[in-house]
């Protein structure tokens, strides 16, 4: 089949895919809106979880159908589906969401990610990003803080308050360190001083951290590969991604880093920096593996 066929045929069933379960995610997402009763909340919250996870089973589904895809995941064999993650990965492209999905969907709590609180004002995605309970960041820049020094501190408070129903939720919260998708120019710009990787930015990352407490049971480091090339989203749909590789491996968070002030305590700052570092390090050394090994 030619590949164009093969991208519009999978195109077509990712959009038939998403009007479906996104039509049953909109009706619960607005009953969870006019009955804003704890109890009821959280029911319809695990029913909205439940699409979502379909919506991803689905993804699989259609991708096994349209792509002959080669896949190699290597993942912990006693990851929980009622445990509590922090999950990061190296950003390549915009199928690493799908690839994590794909990875980790049904073995781990629904991926979420950290949100600006701006973001909930987004026509229908904010509305179900709130229904699905992804947790809003409200964070002050330094400038606004200097100008409103009776703010310190009320950013990290909101967000604490966000993620309380974390507590009673198993989460898995999803980060992409580098803050953007690895380039040649990014990396030459950066001056970066990886191989395979960009600069990690370590604040959000220490931010949801503090916000969570020691909620997290643990890291799990992701690393995505793709041997023939870092594909467009285009060329995966059209089944030009014949393999990939997705290695996860868990890791600890060390105590003293789980509860902190990044940005006024420089030895915690100091030190958070230093573990990511390290995580990235790692990282740079398996990816220099897996592209020698191609």
């Amino acid at each position: 089949m030619p590949a164009v066929i093969t991208g519009v045929i999978a195109s077509l069933l990712l959009f038939i895919n998403i009007v479906v379960w996104c039509s049953l995610l909109f009706i619960f997402t607005f009953v969870k809106i006019i009955i804003p009763i704890p109890l009821v909340r959280k029911g319809v919250t695990a029913i909205l979880t439940s699409i979502a996870n379909a919506w991803v089973s689905c993804n699989s589904g259609w991708m096994m159908l349209t792509q002959k895809m080669n896949w190699n995941i290597q993942r912990p064999a006693n990851l929980d589906k009622k445990g509590w993650y922090f999950v990061v990965s190296n950003h390549q492209s915009w199928v690493d969401i799908i690839v994590l999905q794909h990875a980790l969907n049904g073995r781990i709590p629904l991926l979420k990610f950290f949100l600006k609180q701006e973001l909930i004002r987004v026509p229908v995605m904010g509305a179900a990003w709130w229904a699905l309970d992804f947790p809003f960041m409200k964070r002050y820049s330094k400038a606004y803080l200097e100008k409103h020094p009776e703010k310190r501190g009320q950013d990290l408070a909101t967000t604490r308050k966000a993620c309380a129903k974390f507590r009673e939720m198993p989460t898995s919260v999803m980060n992409f360190l580098e803050g953007t998708r690895f380039t040649q120019r990014k990396h030459d710009d950066q001056d970066s001083p990886f191989r395979h990787l960009l600069k990690p930015k370590a604040g959000g990352m220490a931010f949801a951290m503090n916000a969570m407490g020691n909620q997290f049971r643990s890291i799990l480091d992701v690393t995505i590969h793709y041997p023939d090339g870092i594909p467009t989203f285009w060329d995966f749909l059209q089944g030009k991604m014949q393999r990939c590789t997705v290695i996860i491996n868990e890791k600890p968070i060390p105590e003293e880093l789980l509860d902190g002030d990044y940005e006024n305590d420089d030895t915690y700052r100091l030190h958070f920096q230093q573990w990511v570092q390290q995580l990235w390090e790692e990282k740079d050394q398996q990816l220099n593996a897996l592209h020698n090994a191609v």
